[in-house]
């Protein structure tokens, strides 16, 4: 469970801090029910932009913000039913849209749900620690933003390989980087980091989102209702046949199991990256899909309720996101039928959006699903933070023509069930048991708090805290108004 020990001292600094600020925090059901957020905040919001370092935006940390650049208030949840046409299969996709998120990406709110819990509880001083923010990328930029809105110091961790525009995002808000070797694979290279850091002395906070159950919290508080809504709205008589994501810090899927009790009947399916599939075959490598990490299980992954592993070849994911983003690709969706209104949001796909699709696609193939059948995935982010990407590629193939379109087109709608494990309680536990690799033998967890994981009380009973830490962060705002 979170710790919710209160450190009085170190929490009035916070508030201190947070007074100075203008900081108010909002609790987890004002994210996951905007209607419950105060008017003087939502008329505060009508002057900032989305991406704006202001703390209004703290507000903005859901999946109800109007999807405008600047001055949006809230409405119904950001999704997209995606159509047949562009998925090969007769299944209902209904993808969450992470682009209209401050910072343009849904990991924002996991770095929130992994600070606000040692802020509100003074395990955290943002007056004098450095808030270390280890990642491969979005999740980095995400505690970034939260750092300059409490005018605390900022660390970022993530790989030399990943996206220009991340880099220069983070320089350009003002936070410290420190680049590790590798690529997506390579999260190891970002822990043994975060222990240096340990070890030198220096005074951090370190919210490694691998193993803060803070982020499992607010995925399955916030996004997994935000699932159940979009169903209601988009297709109301729908079975929920599965929820599809690829296991970044495997924080998103935890949306999964909100959405299970609420549709029995539904699915959890893992995806992966085929060059590195760690849960499909106890394997390793490297691949290009980013945004999602490897070669370890991360602690807050709720493998006992995980049904399917999917692997999505990056070959695949790359020829799609040139298709989405070059003239000649989507002239060849055009002549296949796509809808225009489609097309024209091609944008909110970034790549680990893209291989989110085609697991999708390939959990419908496996289990035969129909129109009647709903499959929910997410949009991390969208194309706006690999522009750098596309253009590489250019470099490196060649300019766009028609038989890369249709190759494109061909690894969109032609998905297979080739590289999938639908998991009985055997395939759960080899999933689970490799969590002691990374965990017990080298980050310092131990074996009966690995074991205790295997027991469903264990993710029940972390749910359960949203209650008391939703007071505690009303009583921290409290205090910052004395202030």
């Amino acid at each position: 469970m979170i710790d919710l020990r209160i450190r009085a001292d170190v929490r009035d600094r916070a508030v201190r801090r947070a007074a100075e600020r203008g900081v108010v925090v909002p609790t987890f059901a004002e994210l996951r029910d905007p209607s419950l957020i105060a008017a003087a905040h939502k008329d505060r919001l009508t002057e900032v932009g989305l991406w704006d370092t202001d703390p209004a935006n703290l507000f903005r940390i859901g999946w109800h913000n109007e999807p405008v650049p600047s001055g949006g208030g809230f409405g119904a949840v950001n999704h997209i039913v995606v159509p047949p046409e562009l998925t090969g299969v007769d299944a209902t996709v209904i993808a969450l849209v992470g682009k209209w998120f401050p910072t343009g990406c849904h990991k924002v709110g996991a770095a929130f749900g992994c600070l606000v819990p040692r802020l509100v509880t003074g395990g955290f001083d943002p007056a004098i620690q450095k808030a270390v923010w280890p990642s491969t990328g979005n999740y980095c930029r995400g505690g970034a933003f939260d750092s300059v809105l409490l005018g605390c110091r900022a660390l970022a961790i993530l790989p030399e390989g990943m996206s220009r525009e991340r880099f220069e995002w983070l320089e350009g808000i003002g936070a410290e980087v420190l680049k590790t070797p590798g690529s997506e694979s390579n999260v190891k290279e970002i822990f043994d980091a975060c222990n240096d850091l340990r070890r030198s002395g220096e005074d951090v906070a370190i919210f490694n989102q691998f193993d803060e159950l803070g982020n499992y919290l607010w995925h399955y508080t916030v996004t997994g209702p935000a699932m159940v809504e979009a169903v209601a709205a988009s297709a109301p008589r729908g079975r929920v046949a599965g929820v599809v994501l690829t296991t970044g810090s495997a924080g998103t899927i935890a949306s999964g199991d909100y959405v299970k009790q609420h549709h029995p009947g539904a699915l959890i399916a893992a995806g992966e990256a085929l060059q590195c599939p760690t849960m499909l075959r106890n394997g390793y490598g490297a691949h290009r899909i980013e945004g999602i990490g490897d070669k370890h299980i991360p602690w807050i992954h709720n493998v006992r309720n995980t049904d399917v592993v999917i692997a999505v070849d990056d070959v695949d994911a790359m020829a799609v996101m040139r298709l989405f983003n070059e003239e000649v690709g989507r002239e060849r969706l055009a002549a296949e039928g796509v809808p225009a209104e489609m097309i024209d949001r091609l944008g909110l796909f970034g790549i680990s959006g893209i291989a989110n699709l085609l697991a999708a696609t390939s959990f419908a193939r496996q289990f035969e699903l129909g129109a009647d059948d709903v499959v929910l995935t997410v949009l991390t982010d969208s194309i706006e933070l690999y522009r750098s990407r596309v253009a590489e590629l250019h470099d490196a193939e060649g300019a766009y023509d028609a038989a890369a379109a249709a190759f494109g087109f061909g690894r969109l709608t032609g998905q297979t069930t080739d590289n999938m494990e639908v998991l009985d309680d055997a395939g759960r536990r080899r999933i689970h048991n490799l969590k002691y690799f990374t965990w017990v033998e080298q980050q310092g967890k131990t074996v009966e708090e690995l074991d205790a994981q295997w027991a469903p009380g264990y993710w029940e009973d972390t749910q359960s805290q949203v209650g008391d830490i939703d007071r505690l962060i009303e009583d921290f705002n409290l205090r910052v108004g004395a202030v």
